[in-house]
């Protein structure tokens, strides 16, 4: 099974790690941090940081001709389960229909001390891949 590197041009590149990897049709999207790509900061309020990182998710989905909509799983990292119900709420809006599988689970920290992380799990549509990597 052939694996192929996707990018995002508009989210920075903050390790050694793909902003996504595609293979056997499956596209896999590291977790996404709270950080506004525009001023690099690190947005910490519980609301306005999850309504970031699910931004950045669909713009790595948009860069790679996907969507929100093609997203079958997602896992949900928080540092305090008591963030869970304002999360939810704004999760819900940005799967409002078919929402995709997904677990949540508390840990005790997180990179740059942010309250959430948010990875994904897409499909691709058949006829919808690209023969090259996005830069």
């Amino acid at each position: 099974m052939n694996k192929r590197i996707l990018k995002s041009g508009r989210l920075p590149a903050s390790g050694p790690y793909s902003a996504a990897v595609e293979a056997g049709g499956l596209v896999f999207l590291s977790g996404q941090l709270p950080i506004n790509p525009a001023t690099g900061e690190v947005v910490t309020a519980i609301g306005p940081a999850a309504r970031q990182v699910l931004a950045n998710l669909q713009t790595v989905l948009e860069e790679n001709d996907l969507s929100l909509a093609d997203v079958v799983k997602t896992t949900i990292f928080l540092t305090n389960m008591e963030n869970f119900a304002v999360v939810n709420e704004i999760y819900a809006g940005f799967f409002p229909d078919q929402p995709p599988a997904r677990s949540t689970v508390e840990v005790s920290a997180l990179p740059k001390n942010v309250p959430l992380e948010i990875e994904a799990v897409a499909v691709r549509k058949q006829g919808g891949a690209h023969e090259s990597s996005r830069s």
